[in-house]
């Protein structure tokens, strides 16, 4: 699935846009709105996540040119506003959701689950890990060789994090806080149990452990 995503603060854009492609979305980033609508304008999207405050062009105004000519690609906007004149704002411009500032990245995971259920969005992307071993995020497939297999939705997650941090040392601690909710965070037991698992499907050469530290994706 792919996703423009426009947001200009720094910070805050490159922990969305991690996040994204963790979840093997495909992921185009803008800094301002006219650059947006150059991107709309030049290649498909599947969804929108647009902040409201951006320079040149608002979020809302790229909502607003985008269904002046008839895209209708889903989209979610983003707002630090706590009023609901922008969110009506919002909506009669034509997006499809929000998200108020600060969030949580599992709202939206949530909010973009939504969207895909709403608009029937499969995301089939594949994400390349070796030569003959690929993972499709949206279906917690993974296929080795000429096998295919079901893994575990946080089998899955680990093995996206691994992959978008390849050659470097990842503690346990990091992938709970990473892939858990706090009141959900599981024991070291259980990590290694997950880690395991992927060991014995992907080849135990892949995820080597640096005793002390974590483990290091090759």
């Amino acid at each position: 699935m792919k996703i423009l995503l426009l947001e200009d603060d720094l910070v805050l854009s490159e922990i969305i846009e991690a996040r994204l492609k963790e979840r093997g979305f495909k992921v185009n980033l803008c800094k301002d709105g006219e650059e947006a609508l150059d991107k709309a304008y030049e290649e498909r999207y599947d969804m929108m996540i647009l902040d409201i405050n951006v320079p040149k062009k608002s979020g809302l105004d790229v909502v607003k040119s985008l269904r002046g000519y008839n895209d209708k690609t889903p989209i979610i906007i983003i707002t630090a506003y706590q009023d609901t004149t922008h969110l009506k704002d919002g909506f009669e411009s034509g997006c499809d959701d929000y998200i108020k500032k600060p969030f949580d990245l599992k709202e939206l995971d949530m909010r973009i689950e939504n969207i895909k259920k709403r608009f029937s969005i499969e995301s089939e992307e594949e994400i390349v890990i070796d030569r003959d071993i690929k993972l499709t995020p949206s279906k917690n497939r993974l296929i080795v060789g000429d096998k295919k297999y079901k893994l575990a939705r946080k089998e899955c997650e680990i093995l996206i994090y691994m992959v978008s941090h390849k050659k470097q040392v990842i503690s346990s601690e990091e992938l709970m806080r990473n892939l858990w909710e706090y009141e959900y965070m599981p024991s070291d037991a259980t990590i290694r149990v997950y880690i395991k698992n992927l060991r014995n499907l992907i080849g135990k050469d892949k995820i080597k452990t640096i005793r002390g530290s974590g483990y290091y994706f090759e």
